[in-house]
This record gives C-alpha cells, sequence and structure tokens, in this order.
C-alpha cells in the first residue's frame, strides 16, 4: 500500500473511530460551513477533501479551535480518493456544495457531477446515503437534477422530483451571501443511494 493510500485508509478510520456515520465532502473552500456542519452534528463524522491548501489549514484551525474530533482532513483529488483509496459502502454520504459551475460549454466535460462519477460514488455509499450538492448557477443545477435522476442507483427525496428547500444542518455559506446578493438562485439536490439488486433491504 502506497504512502497516498496508508493516508487515506488512516483518515477514513480515524473518522469511524465511533463507529459514527461518515460523510465526505468534496471541496469545502475556507472550510468555515464544514466547522459548523461538525459543531451542530457531532455524531456525524465529516471526511473533508480539498486541494485548496489555505481552506484545509482554516478548517484545520477551525476544528482545533472548536474542539471538533470529528473533522478529517484530507489533501488531493477527490476522484483518486473514491476509486483507489475507500473500500465499498464506507460512506453514509456525500456532500458537494458549490463546485465549479464550468459555465463555458466546451469545459461542462470538467464538471463533477457526471454520470461516471456517480457511478463511482456510488459504489462507496452505503443504501440509504444521501448525495447532497447545492449550487448558485442555475444551469449547472439543472445538468445535475437530470443526471441525478437518470442515475439508476440514486432516487430524488423529493417527491415532485424537483429541486429541495436548503436543509437545516447546511449553514448559508459566505461564498453562497455573495452569490444571493448578486441575484442568484441557489439550488439543492438531495438524492438517496438506492438498495443493491443483489443484496436484502438493510434491516432486514
Amino acid at each position: 500500500m502506497g504512502t497516498a493510500q496508508a493516508s487515506a485508509v488512516a483518515m477514513l478510520c480515524a473518522a469511524r473511530r465511533d463507529d459514527n456515520p461518515v460523510v465526505l465532502e468534496i471541496g469545502f473552500g475556507m472550510g468555515e460551513a464544514t466547522a459548523q456542519m461538525a459543531a451542530a452534528d457531532p455524531a456525524t463524522n465529516i471526511l473533508a477533501v480539498d486541494v485548496h491548501t489555505p481552506g484545509q489549514g482554516n478548517l484545520l484551525n477551525l476544528a482545533d479551535r472548536n474542539g471538533l474530533s470529528n473533522v478529517r482532513v484530507g489533501n488531493g483529488d477527490a476522484i483518486i480518493l473514491l476509486h483507489e483509496m475507500l473500500p465499498p459502502d464506507s460512506l453514509n454520504g456525500l456532500r458537494v456544495y458549490f463546485p465549479d459551475p464550468w459555465p463555458k460549454k466546451r469545459h461542462h466535460k470538467r464538471r463533477i457531477i457526471q454520470p461516471d462519477f456517480l457511478t463511482l460514488a456510488a459504489t462507496r455509499i452505503r443504501p440509504g446515503g444521501i448525495v447532497h450538492c447545492a449550487t448558485d448557477w442555475e444551469p449547472y443545477a439543472e445538468q445535475m437534477l437530470d443526471v441525478l435522476t437518470a442515475h439508476p442507483d440514486f432516487e430524488n427525496t423529493q417527491a415532485d422530483g424537483g429541486f429541495a428547500p436548503r436543509p437545516d444542518f447546511r449553514p448559508l455559506t459566505r461564498f453562497e451571501g455573495q452569490g444571493l446578493d448578486k441575484g442568484h438562485v441557489v439550488n439543492d439536490l438531495l438524492f438517496r443511494r438506492v438498495q443493491h439488486v443483489d443484496q436484502p433491504p438493510v434491516g432486514a
């Protein structure tokens, strides 16, 4: 096992130290919202991954300052983390808040919420786990809704098949506030990992 793999496994083991659920957050910015969610829900362990070094340092500082023992910070590509370093069904949820919308059409393929990404993520999320996305870029929100709705491993938690109200546990971030000040519309998506075809329902 390589150093990077060992580090990721160690992070996951540390996050699961008490058998509490583990949620992977991809792209946390400066970490303020992550720290707030960790403080408000100490029974959920957060594995937060980003490539932004100043944000990593700030989140670590916030966790230390506020005595948050349920946050672990990872540096690197979340795709590699999911593909090579996390075992199947090791996550209880996935959070992707305000990812880069890559607004130019020729860059749309760089958007993280794509069918292949969801197929990979589904192998790491336990049945019943929630994928929670949020964006203030409406065309991207519509694409995410279409991609998630079409994916066989996920189902919309909203009966009408649309966007979800912002849940109380997701704080209003500084970035989000700036977008709202500019007249942007923020959309949340909450999709549930469906039961494995070859697996009995959880609790059966």
